[in-house]
């Protein structure tokens, strides 16, 4: 049975992508690297996301990657603890090189999100909930 599992993400440059993850405020589990493949770890949760570089990457799934500027692949979501951790991060994406898509805005009346591409094109988005004035 599955005990674990992991997303993995294709990119040009592993040294560039982990310092633009570093400097937005992730970490990396280091005893899940080599030369083409990293895991970032995005805060308490038990699944990392495995970075490889695009050779390596079409290596193991056998295809070529997907152009990240005519479309998405994915989303990935991620949670905030506050509004105001939404509006940090939209600054330390941009001042990192990356694009932020979706500016910081309230959608639906309870949730907080900015959404941005990092430096190959892959699409997050962070998000704060506030349970509290969530539709029942």
């Amino acid at each position: 049975m599955t005990k674990e599992y992991w997303i993995n993400l294709p990119i040009k440059d592993l040294k560039r992508s982990k310092k633009f993850f570093t400097e937005i405020g992730f970490t990396f589990n280091t005893t899940r690297e080599t030369e083409t493949m990293t895991s970032l770890v995005i805060g308490k949760a038990p699944m990392p996301i495995m970075f490889f570089e695009e050779k390596e990457f079409e290596k193991i799934v056998q295809s070529k990657i997907g152009d990240t500027s005519k479309g998405a692949e994915i989303i990935i979501s991620f949670d905030a603890e506050s509004r105001n951790e939404i509006d940090e991060m939209a600054e330390k994406v941009r001042k990192a090189g990356g694009e932020v898509f979706s500016e910081p805005e309230e959608l639906q009346g309870w949730m907080y999100n900015v959404a941005f591409k990092d430096l190959d094109g892959h699409r997050w988005n962070m998000l704060y909930m506030d349970m509290e004035k969530m539709p029942k």
